[in-house]
């Protein structure tokens, strides 16, 4: 009887102790299969989850504008006074639903190259009045419809996975030829995705042709969208710092006068760009701007959470399933004697004209099947493994201890 006792005891234990190992052999082994199963489902190829995304994007996006009007024309050209503006809007546009065009896949470079055709299409019910109504600026955005962006070319991450997505050439170069040094170099992905396996050290570098530069985001927390845990990196201030807060941007001060010795920050001069117009981009409302910057213009109410861009990643796959991308266009206006409105002027404005919100989050369908097929198999295996190493953990104690205690009367 003493016999089967200890003998079943001794077993129970044998037996905690297989699936605690288990347990702890399916940690490794479970994230070597997750990573294996990563790796090929976001090579951007025929057939992978990541290609279907990749080509036409599954996400509602939405661009939104709001023009700020001049309150004050009159007393400006006559007095050099500051610039009261309002702003009007949103006026919301559909954007980024027209699948890539002329995809091409470089087996030699392990590259894919494509075009990004821009769409707009007006959403009345998301605005606040129509297409007709009397702002010329509007005409931006229509001009948006029937152009293209590219050619991309972006590596495809078939040989080596730490670089897909990651932009080779832009327009059939790597470098901008509107700055100098590095800062004209074209740096990481398009932002629509980043390789997989994305840890919170990590600066995650894009290119915006939309302000003619690369540009960079950093960690700033977790977040739970719809179920999936994303992390929300944002573009820090010292982005569109001055030069004498952050050196690494004094290739981007391309002029002394208007940048006050390079010592103005949160505009960007973007003129080489845009065939020498004097356009500058911000953040909206001057967000992170210097005060000399925003002090001339009356009206603007810079607000954090509703100005500022942030990327939401899984960071697994590297794929955005969110996110919000801000930016300001705004007009240098300086005295000049040969136009009749400027010749009173007594100082230089940077003057805001519009100001944009583009937006996308994963659809609920969309969110769905992410979870199903990856974050809840990675949960599922997760809770498996611990299950497994604790019941065989607290088995083998439980059981080892009460053989122990048997062992211990029996003797006495």
């Amino acid at each position: 009887m003493g016999c089967d006792r200890n003998c079943g005891l001794i077993s129970g234990a044998v037996i905690g102790a297989i699936l605690a190992v288990l347990g702890g052999i399916l940690m490794p082994v479970g994230d070597f299969l997750i990573e294996k199963t990563i790796k090929k489902e976001v090579v951007l190829e025929e057939g992978t989850l990541a290609f279907k995304n990749w080509v036409k994007t599954g996400t509602e996006v939405y661009r939104q504008f709001w023009i700020f009007d001049v309150q004050n024309p009159q007393e400006v050209i006559m007095n050099s006074s500051n610039i009261k503006v309002e702003q009007r809007g949103p006026y919301t546009y559909r954007v980024r639903y027209l699948a890539k065009e002329n995809v091409t896949q470089d087996p030699e470079d392990n590259t894919v190259s494509f075009l990004q055709p821009n769409g707009a299409i007006f959403e009345p019910s998301l605005s606040v009045g129509t297409e007709n109504d009397n702002f010329t600026v509007l005409n931006l955005a229509v001009a948006y419809n029937n152009t293209a962006d590219g050619v991309y070319k972006v590596f495809n991450g078939k040989d080596d996975i730490s670089k897909v997505a990651i932009i080779d050439t832009y327009k059939g170069k790597r470098n901008l030829s509107y700055w100098e040094s590095y800062c004209d170099m074209v740096n990481g992905t398009d932002a629509a995705s980043f390789p997989p396996f994305v840890e919170k050290s990590q600066v995650l570098q894009f290119f915006s042709s939309d302000i003619c530069r690369s540009i960079y985001a950093v960690f700033e927390s977790e977040i739970n969208l719809k179920g999936i845990p994303v992390y929300r990196f944002v573009l820090p201030p010292k982005a569109f710092a001055s030069p004498l807060q952050n050196p690494d941007n004094h290739c981007f001060c391309t002029e002394k006068i208007i940048s006050k010795n390079c010592t103005s920050y949160g505009v960007l001069d973007i003129s080489k760009c845009k065939e020498g117009r004097p356009v500058y981009i911000s953040l909206p409302h001057f967000l992170h701007s210097s005060p000399d910057v925003s002090e001339p213009i009356d009206g603007l109410n810079p607000n954090e959470e509703e100005h500022r861009t942030y990327l939401d990643i899984e960071p697994i796959t590297g794929f955005t399933l969110q996110f919000a991308k801000r930016l300001q266009v705004n007009l240098l206006v300086k005295p000049s004697k040969k136009i009749e409105a400027l010749k009173r002027l007594k100082r230089n404005y940077i003057v805001p004209i519009i100001w944009l919100n583009e937006t996308g989050t994963i659809g609920n369908e969309k969110a769905d099947m992410f979870r199903s097929k990856v974050t809840g198999k990675i949960n599922l295996l997760g809770l498996l493994e611990i299950i497994l190493l604790s019941v065989g953990v607290a088995m083998f104690v439980a059981f080892m201890i009460s053989y122990c205690a048997c062992r211990s009367k029996a003797i006495k």
